[in-house]
């Protein structure tokens, strides 16, 4: 038998031949230039045949790579976090950088999530449109959640709402507001009551609760919206807090929450955020309520307040160089308007209805000036009196000052000659003595139709 010859390479693979112990038991995946980085010696001219032997072995697949260099994870695929999974819902805000933005909630939230400019426009996506869909959360250089994929919209399959031919608000026709939204749950309170018979409000309406600081807005604003989902549950209500106190508003949240079953929304911003922040959650509140009006539904905002939402204009838009009274840049009054203006009544169904405040007495001509640019925009106004306030009279409602335009679209005949007579009667008393009057009469009465009755209408 010829005996067996024993070449070189045979020799150098002998010596560096590694035990089955020291083999990993596990696959591993390393770049190739990490590989030769760490792995090849450094080349000097003592070891350079040594250097060249050890490449030559590794390009024949005899040298291991080391198991430290292992990248493969054994973590299963469910529990690694960047493989996290979420259902979220949200409110489409767009960026300027032309993706979009979903809001989890008004203001800004971890959970807020990524979705690309292609997807928008696939599914034409508009502002406010809410978006369902599972998301992957953020990675360690990403900010937001990405989305995977579109279920819904607007609690619609992606197969339904593609085929809902959605028009544009801005080309749907206004009208007056024709249909009375009814306010009065009962006896108490007395404030609905006289809201009803005084200024009744519509769908469709422009209100204006015009109140010195201490008077009762707020509380006015909250029995509103109690009487709205009490007689009208069908009107999605969106109550938008602007610069208001963190503790208002739990107390609105809360109370929204519990008057419409969780269907309410609220869209607030704290005093302490900043005026870019406050106009943003006001703008996709409106976004929100227009999609809606789009579909065909009923949606009033309760706005508090109209002056504070223009004091962030004021701060948020870049300065025109002009300034008006008490410091206000005219430019700075063109979104307000254009945020109140988007209440309307349409002769398809739908409509948009805003109820907002405005603050006046408060020692600052700025807000005076905010009241005088907006009281010819509304069509309806109530007037809270800090003198009857001051008298612990409440509602301390100036029936005087208070009105709706063409109220005679949205009463009965029958009823609205009644309140005209109601009207005249409360002109020939005292200024100091129309409200006292008519909460002692409202009083003795169990309700509007019994009051209106009892009044002689020759």
């Amino acid at each position: 038998m010829p005996a067996k010859t024993v070449t070189t390479a045979d020799k150098a693979a002998e010596e560096l031949k590694v035990k089955p112990s020291e083999v990993a038991s596990e696959p591993t995946i390393t770049e190739e230039a990490d590989v030769e980085k760490s792995e090849a010696p450094e080349v000097s001219n003592n070891n350079f045949s040594r250097t060249e032997e050890n490449r030559n072995q590794y390009s024949r697949g005899r040298i291991s790579v080391s198991p430290r260099r292992t990248v493969i994870s054994r973590k299963p695929i469910h529990e690694r976090e960047e493989d996290i999974i979420e259902t979220i819902t949200g409110s489409l805000d767009n960026s300027r950088e032309g993706h979009g933005i979903l809001r989890v909630s008004f203001s800004e939230d971890e959970r807020d999530t990524y979705i690309s400019n292609a997807q928008i426009r696939r599914l034409k996506l508009r502002p406010g449109d809410v978006v369902t869909g599972p998301a992957r959360k953020p990675k360690e250089n990403e900010r937001y959640w990405g989305l995977l994929q579109v279920d819904a919209v607007n609690g619609k399959t992606v197969e339904e709402f593609l085929k809902e031919n959605r028009p544009f608000f801005k080309n749907l026709t206004p009208v007056y507001p024709d249909e009375q939204i009814i306010l009065e749950t009962g006896t108490e309170p007395l404030s609905l009551r006289m809201i009803d018979m005084i200024a009744p409000i519509g769908k469709g309406q422009r209100s204006l609760i015009v109140s010195p600081p201490k008077a009762g807005k707020t509380t006015l604003l909250k029995n509103i919206a109690t009487g709205v989902a009490a007689n009208n549950p069908e009107i999605h209500q969106i109550a938008v807090l602007v610069g208001e106190r963190p503790e208002e508003v739990t107390d609105i949240r809360r109370h929204i929450a519990t008057i419409t079953d969780g269907k309410g929304e609220v869209a607030a911003s704290n005093f302490d955020e900043s005026a870019q922040d406050q106009v943003r959650v006001a703008e996709l509140a409106l976004e929100r309520a227009k999609r809606m009006v789009e579909s065909g539904r009923d949606v009033i905002i309760l706005l508090d307040s109209i002056t504070r939402l223009a004091r962030a204009y004021n701060l948020a838009m870049p300065t025109s160089g002009r300034t008006l009274s008490g410091g206000f840049d005219p430019a700075a009054l063109f979104p307000p308007k254009k945020f109140f203006g988007a209440a309307r009544n349409f002769e398809i169904p739908g409509s948009l209805t805003i109820i907002g405040t405005a603050l006046v007495d408060t020692g600052s001509r700025m807000d005076d000036l905010v009241y005088e640019e907006f009281k010819g925009t509304g069509n309806q106004e109530v007037h809270l009196d800090r003198t009857m306030a001051e008298r612990r009279i409440h509602p301390a409602i100036d029936v005087q000052k208070s009105g709706t335009r063409r109220d005679d679209l949205m009463v009965e005949p029958m009823t609205y000659q009644s309140i005209i007579t109601l009207h005249r009667m409360l002109d020939m008393l005292n200024k100091d003595d129309r409200t006292q009057t008519l909460i002692d009469k409202l009083k003795r009465s169990k309700s509007n139709k019994e009051f209106l009755a009892s009044l002689k209408t020759g």
